[in-house]
């Protein structure tokens, strides 16, 4: 059995305090969360209702109530090609261990169950960005990398 579980709509605090985590130690953020009040009511509706929208996390092993780790994945579909002629995508992102519960293998449980979950909905790939620090996990689930050209417009 897993120690990784679906996340309720119950768990959105924590997701978004570990997805804090993540973005903090990604780009060297302030730590702001005055964010988090306006994302929190969405989120609690997509971990409730949103069918291609999942969060794996880990309970923290010491504090009740709290999330050790956490992989969220979207499916995304794309007009089909060679390769992947469903057009089925998966996307990883906010993979994030607490501080205090690194090294002891909960962000792997979180991203197992979360390819399991692609592959159970047909996704015929999985893409991420990834941190030089999450590099070796994502090097041993067989990711590699690839040229991207991503350009990005903010609106």
């Amino acid at each position: 059995m897993s120690l990784a579980r679906r996340a309720t709509p119950e768990d959105a605090p924590e997701v978004l305090r570990l997805r804090q985590v993540m973005i903090d130690s990604v780009f060297s953020a302030d730590g702001s969360t005055h964010w988090h009040g306006e994302s929190l009511p969405t989120l609690r509706t997509r971990l409730a209702e949103d069918e291609d929208f999942a969060a794996l996390v880990v309970d923290h092993p010491r504090r009740p109530g709290a999330l050790a780790a956490l992989a969220v994945g979207t499916l995304e579909y794309r007009i089909g090609r060679a390769g992947n002629p469903l057009g089925t995508i998966g996307f990883v992102f906010s993979v994030a261990t607490d501080p205090d519960a690194r090294r002891r293998g909960y962000a792997r449980a979180c991203m197992a169950e979360l390819l399991e979950w692609f592959r159970s909905r047909g996704a015929g790939q999985v893409q991420l960005t990834a941190s030089a620090e999450a590099r070796p996990l994502y090097d041993s689930l067989g990711f590699r990398p690839k040229p991207d050209p991503l350009m990005e417009l903010t609106l």
